[in-house]
């Protein structure tokens, strides 16, 4: 039997402490912990660790507070663009959607293409038919809208540039100029099973159909029973080159690394080395839990069943 752990990001970057406030970082920090704590609970009823990081991450994804679902960002067409990954450690079974435009919660979808299709990766229309064959709940696209990611979407264009997530000021805790969006998920479960699940609402006022790493396996999401369930938040097209989740699983596996050393040389020197910023969350087969990230900070937390939550946002 194995200690039972859950994990969970809600992105990477820079925190402005001088504009944050008492109550925002309540608010943050608050939400953080009701979605760890109910990701705890699910592993202690004897779920598994594809229903933890399901949950999870719905649970990130309808909290207008993170990037990924209710409060996606907007494209440079004004549009919503969301993306899901989800991953079975004991199977290397996985799903994936891309470009979806009105399913309420991707993750979902993503593990109903894992689960009952024959495929790994669905986009478009396509993902969103898919859902709609499986009476998974659909939405217009207004739903994702928020004011507050419609005001950074008009000052990243009239700046003229792509933001990660935010990248803009606003009433966000975050260094809206460094922020990145996405939410995940990893988990272990009683039975020794991993799993990792990762969603994203992608950049601000990204070229629509731009596609990042949250939905990409291997990059912004992998689990292996061998080895360790990781979900990235970062730079993307960084985290695709260096194949981050796939990269910190291999070096466990070939090399004989632990999950810390693995993580540290990703995060610390592979990444840097071609400037990619972000950060990752990671769980191993024993049940070690390491959240590293090489921007400022980290929306972050983790718990074993029957122990105490823990959140951060900045540096320990």
């Amino acid at each position: 039997m194995k200690k039972p752990v859950i994990a969970i990001h809600g992105g990477a970057g820079a925190i402005s402490k001088e504009h944050i406030t008492p109550e925002q970082e309540h608010d943050y920090r608050h939400a953080l912990e009701e979605i760890v704590l109910a990701g705890s609970l699910c592993l202690k009823k004897g779920g598994s660790a594809l229903d933890a990081v399901t949950l999870a991450v719905t649970m990130l994804e309808d909290n207008p507070l993170f990037n990924a679902g209710k409060g996606a960002v907007f494209t440079n067409k004004g549009t919503h663009e969301l993306d899901a990954s989800i991953m079975d450690g004991s199977t290397l079974a996985c799903g994936a959607i891309a470009g979806v435009k009105h399913i309420k919660n991707p993750i979902q979808t993503a593990r109903a293409v894992m689960e009952k299709s024959q495929h790994v990766f669905f986009i478009g229309e396509a993902a969103e038919n898919f859902a709609k064959e499986h009476n998974l709940p659909l939405v217009e696209p207004n739903y994702f809208s928020t004011e507050a990611r419609y005001q950074q979407l008009l000052t990243a264009q009239g700046l003229g540039k792509v933001a990660l997530d935010h990248d803009v000021k606003t009433s966000s805790p975050l260094d809206e100029r460094k922020k990145m969006g996405t939410v995940g998920a990893v988990a272990l479960d009683q039975y020794g099973n991993l799993a990792s699940a990762t969603s994203t609402g992608g950049m601000t006022n990204k070229v629509a159909g731009r596609v990042g790493d949250s939905p990409i396996i291997g990059a912004g999401c992998y689990a292996n029973n061998k080895t360790c369930a990781v979900s990235s938040t970062g730079h993307g097209e960084m985290f695709i080159r260096s194949v981050v989740a796939y990269d910190v699983s291999a070096l466990m596996e070939y090399a004989g690394l632990s999950l810390q050393a693995a993580c540290d040389k990703v995060i610390y020197e592979k990444l840097p080395a071609i400037k990619g910023s972000g950060g990752i969350i990671a769980v191993d087969k024993q049940g070690n839990v390491y959240l590293p990230f090489n921007s400022e900070g980290m929306y972050r937390g983790y718990a074993y069943i029957d122990e105490p939550v823990y959140v951060n946002i900045y540096r320990d």
